[in-house]
């Protein structure tokens, strides 16, 4: 029998390809987008769950009733809480207080115990997400504290997985690669494999507006006036994670909440792609990129589409978030065609 498995498990990985017709129309090169929710727990961190946990059990960290710890944006977590129930573990979640209570709801269904901690505070502060999770980590016995951020397993996933994918599903024609980063292991595995590959395949990171990523490539310190409050979930950083790989990355391009929002929902209306706020994210840093760079008609551009969009229904697809926000009828182009919505009185 083909494609029949023992569990969901395994499912995770072999994500497809898909061509982008609409919303890349001004760009000379062909994009493709890999689609990561099509991993059963819709994002591409069912990767590192599965490779770190197996990978911890391999060493005896773990056993049947041990407990697993992460820091987690959702995704993350949506992908250990998912493992842990095939496996039989525990597992406790920290996440920030810019979490929807859709993706909290999620977290519970999957059998996790969430803690909710403030995201404007610094990540030494005790009341951080990474601090929380240490914290429990540490007064629990028999547990196991992921630390994606600081776990180069995060980066062994995908030069394991993602990178050998995408080299093979296009044929080893990719020229370039664009994911957006916050651990940064997505983009670091998957460019050290490409490089090793072809070295001149362009490596390019997506950084949000109220991050100090793109400043710290550019400039080798922390910038701490580059930190600010933002809506974008799962990308950017207010520290340096060593799951991501500077040297491979070669240019960052920073994007703000509102043309990130914007793409979001003109991807789902002109590719019926639902995709999450972040697959908008690295669309508006193509489209930045490109304004800057010349493509040619032979070039190939893998973007890395990394959850699914049902977790953001109550946000960036929600008309009366958007407005909350200010982003609908503030100038944005075209806002009208990506916004409307007749109403029958």
């Amino acid at each position: 029998m083909t494609h029949v498995y023992d569990n969901i498990l395994g499912l995770i990985g072999h994500t497809p390809l898909v061509k982008l017709n609409k919303v890349t129309k001004d760009i000379s090169a062909t994009v493709y987008a890999k689609l990561e929710s099509c991993n059963p727990g819709h994002s591409t961190k069912d990767r590192i769950a599965i490779h770190i946990i197996e990978a911890a059990e391999k060493k005896g960290l773990l056993k049947p009733g041990s407990t697993i710890v992460e820091t987690t944006s959702g995704n993350t977590g949506f992908s250990i809480a998912m493992v842990s129930i095939i496996k039989g573990y525990k597992c406790i979640l920290a996440v920030s207080d810019k979490t929807k209570a859709e993706k909290i709801a999620y977290l519970k269904a999957l059998g996790a115990t969430v803690y909710i901690c403030p995201a404007n505070v610094a990540p030494d502060d005790p009341r951080s997400y990474y601090e929380v999770a240490k914290r429990i980590a540490s007064e629990i016995p028999d547990s196991l504290y992921i630390n994606q951020y600081f776990n180069e397993l995060n980066i062994d996933a995908h030069y394991q997985s993602t990178g050998p994918e995408i080299w093979k599903q296009t044929e080893g024609k990719i020229t370039h690669l664009i994911a957006c980063t916050g651990t940064g292991g997505t983009l670091s595995g998957s460019a050290k494999f490409l490089k090793e590959q072809n070295p001149n395949i362009k490596i390019i990171g997506v950084d949000a507006s109220g991050s100090i990523l793109k400043g710290f490539k550019d400039t080798g310190k922390i910038n701490t006036s580059d930190i600010h409050p933002y809506q974008i979930e799962g990308m950017g950083k207010n520290l340096i994670p060593s799951a991501l790989l500077f040297d491979k990355i070669d240019e960052f391009v920073r994007v703000n909440d509102e043309m990130s929002a914007y793409r979001t929902r003109e991807i789902a209306l002109k590719e019926a792609i639902m995709g999450g706020y972040t697959t908008g994210a690295v669309v508006q840093g193509l489209l930045q990129y490109a304004s800057s760079h010349e493509f040619s008609a032979d070039d190939v551009v893998v973007a890395i589409f990394p959850d699914h969009g049902s977790r953001y229904i109550t946000k960036v697809y929600s008309d009366q978030w958007m407005e909350e926000q200010g982003f609908i009828n503030n100038g944005v182009p075209n806002y009208e065609e990506v916004f409307k919505t007749e109403v029958i009185k």
